[in-house]
């Protein structure tokens, strides 16, 4: 057993190195190549419903952009977001387990000040910390900001009624529900000490969570009359029902290949292993989740959907560009804050360079009919991020939440209009704080992290490749 345990290691060390940080190791008790590669080779060409190719996303992605973004995500602004994983799931009574003792998620108290001094109330942000120069509050609200700074000149009936106006605005703007920021469960988690990974949360619970999104909130092709959509004839919906459903399968995918890629290879103590466990890349549950012969044809068209949501976030970044580059990025940390806001805007100019962007404006036009769809499309993706306060493994609910959070976002940018304009850097950004260019930090924090889940997913396929 022992010899066995460190074959894989030294294997995976070989072959990885220590270019994945804490990815230790590997796992493959397939012995026919070509059984493990079936899942790949089919993983070419054109993206359904895009204008590029998995290789130019690859190229792109893995030479480009993975190496900013992780470098970024690195920073205190992006490592600390604040949630509440007690939330009591309003569907049903959940009974979810995890398998293993590393699911647990531990709360982080060391913040930078700078990212807790501000107070959010009915997604109004008073923070005192701004400062006046600045173009736009950098911290934290859900769709207004620095009303503090604007009390000199507004009365206490007029900034109540600003709120009870944005209120209203971001409920209607928003694709997703967001936790309450004030409430006494939300806690500061450092995502960078609680790694996505796998932690055995499976069976019913974990089924139930997916079988309650595809069923019930992706929309099923003309035709379909049974308890389970049938995806295969897809191409008789229409775009935005089409661009829905892969949405969720991409990030469906996404999180697998992260599952995949780290799991745990051993618990045992050893001097091999750290207190943490072992982890690592498991071939043969990678093989599982998206084989053609395992899946009924569809593991090839899973991995494409990735590339579809990776697209669908790419084009919210670089449609949110102008409005990203005015923020602060404020922490308090005042050389780390100019790096930070450097690292973004050089990110940023990447991310707008792709040359054939995710067409959004092909997207609910038609009037009337189209309204009536986008309406249906935001409910049906507020429902999922509901159904995320059902899942039972606390780290699960962390990154699910945050996920279907940044795809959340991701839509607010491209559908909500609020950013249909560009932001004109040189007009005074305090006059249209009240308007409709707002995004919380925490929906900033999970728009980048979500995208940096996508972005790592891709480069991790390479590695698959290489070990089949």
């Amino acid at each position: 057993m022992w010899s066995r345990t460190l074959v894989s290691v030294f294997l995976g060390l070989v072959l990885l190195g220590t270019s994945r940080g804490q990815w230790y190791g590997s796992k493959s008790t397939i012995k026919d190549k070509s059984a493990r590669d079936r899942c790949l080779c089919q993983l070419k060409g054109a993206v359904d419903d895009c204008s590029c190719s998995v290789e130019t996303i690859d190229s792109f992605n893995n030479l480009r952009i993975y190496p900013r973004l992780n470098s970024l995500l690195q920073k205190n602004f992006f490592r600390y977001w604040k949630v509440n994983l007690k939330t009591i799931c309003p569907f049903w009574e959940d009974d979810g387990k995890c398998a293993v003792r590393y699911c647990t998620v531990q709360p982080c108290k060391d913040v930078p000040e700078g990212i807790k001094g501000t107070v959010i109330r009915n997604g109004i942000d008073k923070s005192q910390t701004l400062k006046k120069k600045s173009h736009m509050n950098t911290k934290d609200c859900d769709d207004e900001n620095d009303l503090g700074y604007l009390n000199t000149t507004l009365s206490k009936e007029s900034i109540d009624g600003f709120e009870r106006w944005a209120a209203h605005d971001s409920v209607q703007d928003s694709f997703c529900y967001l936790d309450d920021e004030l409430s006494a469960d939300s806690e500061y988690v450092d995502l960078l000490l609680n790694p996505e990974r796998y932690t055995g949360y499976a069976g019913p619970s974990a089924h139930r969570i997916w079988r309650s999104i595809y069923q019930e909130n992706c929309f099923k092709p003309t035709g379909n009359r049974g308890p389970y959509p049938d995806f295969s004839n897809i191409g008789d919906m229409c775009l935005e029902k089409r661009a829905f459903y892969r949405a969720i399968s991409g990030l469906h995918t996404s999180i697998n290949i992260h599952l995949s890629a780290r799991y745990l290879l051993s618990d045992k103590e050893g001097f091999t292993e750290s207190k943490e466990g072992l982890w690592g890349y498991n071939v043969e549950e990678f093989q599982q989740r998206f084989d053609p012969e395992l899946t009924g044809g569809e593991g090839p068209q899973r991995l494409k959907n990735l590339y579809f949501l990776y697209l669908l976030e790419l084009r919210a970044l670089a449609k949110a560009a102008p409005y990203l580059e005015s923020l602060e990025f404020y922490t308090g940390d005042e050389d780390d804050d100019a790096d930070v806001r450097k690292a973004v805007r050089d990110f940023l100019t990447v991310v707008k360079s792709f040359p054939e962007h995710f067409q959004e404006g092909t997207m609910f036009t038609g009037g009337q009919q189209a309204g009536k769809l986008k309406d249906e499309f935001r409910e049906h993706f507020r429902n999922i991020s509901r159904i995320m306060d059902c899942v039972g493994c606390e780290k699960c609910k962390l990154w699910g939440k945050l996920q279907v959070t940044g795809l959340g976002t991701a839509l607010k940018i491209l559908f909500s209009g609020n950013f249909d304009q560009p932001v004109d850097q040189q007009l005074d950004l305090s006059a249209v704080r009240l308007t409709k260019f707002q995004l919380s930090r925490g929906e900033i924090v999970s728009l980048f992290n979500a995208f940096g889940r996508l972005s790592s997913s891709i480069l991790v396929l390479e590695d698959f490749r290489q070990m089949t």
